[in-house]
């Protein structure tokens, strides 16, 4: 098994939870404890332009910790190797309850909760379901990219499109099958 030293702690890699735009997160072990450790990567995103992504990254927490919204706690950074550790948030996204027809209704209040929190602070997330894990009545939001804020881009109008078996969602879904 590979493993990594992050800032003088050795994690052992478990497997690969998922690839996004700005990096691979996996499920790693330390001292018997699971965590998600999250490696920046540099590949071209068509469309999305990033600047330091370990910066945003770091900044991007910073920003979202003031919110009120569940988010999983930063562990650790490494700026030099541009790894995150975070707490591990164990569960099925609402992508997978989506994808295997299971009841998301109960989730609906509160993420039009985190839509109006977020708001107020001037703040959008990537609300693709993907990023959302239900776990004891709340809803983790367990990447931390954010941007300023543009109704174009909140839940009303860009995120709902993809919590149901929408066209949208049925096209990523088709698009994502041989990845």
């Amino acid at each position: 098994m590979e493993s990594k030293v992050v800032n003088g702690k050795e994690y052992t890699i478990l497997k690969l939870l998922g690839k996004g735009k700005g990096g691979y997160s996996y499920l790693a072990l330390h001292d018997g404890k699971k965590y998600v450790l999250k490696q920046i990567h540099h590949e071209p995103c068509s469309y999305y332009t990033f600047g330091n992504k370990i910066e945003a990254e770091n900044n991007d927490y910073q920003r979202l910790k003031n919110t009120g919204i569940d988010i999983p706690t930063m562990i650790d950074i490494d700026f030099n190797q541009e790894i995150i550790i975070k707490e591990y948030i164990n569960g099925d996204t609402i992508f997978d309850l989506v994808l295997h027809d299971q009841d998301i209704s109960e989730y609906f209040d509160i993420i039009y909760d985190v839509e109006r929190k977020l708001k107020a602070f001037g703040i959008n997330i990537d609300y693709f379901p993907t990023n959302f894990i239900p776990v004891d009545g709340k809803l983790y939001y367990i990447d931390y990219e954010c941007n300023n804020y543009m109704d174009e881009w909140n839940f009303t109008n860009w995120g709902i499109k993809y919590w149901s078996k929408t066209n949208e969602f049925l096209e990523y879904v088709k698009s994502n099958e041989n990845k």
